[in-house]
């Protein structure tokens, strides 16, 4: 494939990457040509969720999708979702105690505030239906859970 030039509209503000290969997956444009690295590598096919960010709302994983196929889209990290760690759902990790390791709590947050923007109030089914595909390697999923629920109820447990 030839290199060109291709713009990403990334947390509000547009970046041309030059010479880019369109078939780059967009978690290495995120950070290692725009240095946003609050988005992980985990698996590198789209299973564990580590990579999550939004492209147009929707939870979309990073390692498996090609930035050429990003034009006019708008793409959300972690480090759009609040610059200052005040989003109900950070806010109710840190309540909570979801985070261990750490590794995989931004795509677990991104993939929570996807399914919180399409479902405000969700049932413990909807929640893991939600976020089936993200893995936490310390198992800390009925934290997240319960985080979630936290954050749906504006920050009241």
């Amino acid at each position: 494939m030839s290199a060109n030039k291709i713009t990403l509209n990334v947390n509000g503000t547009r970046h041309e990457l030059e010479d880019a290969d369109p078939q780059m997956p967009l978690l290495w444009a995120l950070r290692d040509a725009l240095g946003m690295t609050g988005t992980k590598f985990g698996c590198g096919i789209a299973q564990c969720g580590a990579c999550t960010v939004h492209v147009d709302g929707r939870a979309t994983r990073s390692c498996v999708t090609p930035i050429g196929t990003l034009a006019d889209r708008s793409i959300t990290t972690i480090e759009g979702l609040s610059s200052d760690g005040s989003h109900p759902l950070q806010k109710a990790w840190a309540q909570h105690g979801v985070p261990q390791c750490g590794y995989c709590q931004a795509g677990q947050i991104m993939s929570a505030a996807a399914l919180l923007a399409k479902t405000p109030k969700p049932t413990d089914e909807d929640i893991d239906r939600g976020m089936g595909g993200n893995i936490c390697r310390c198992g800390t999923y009925t934290r997240i859970r319960a985080a979630i629920h936290t954050a749906a109820k504006g920050g009241r447990q």
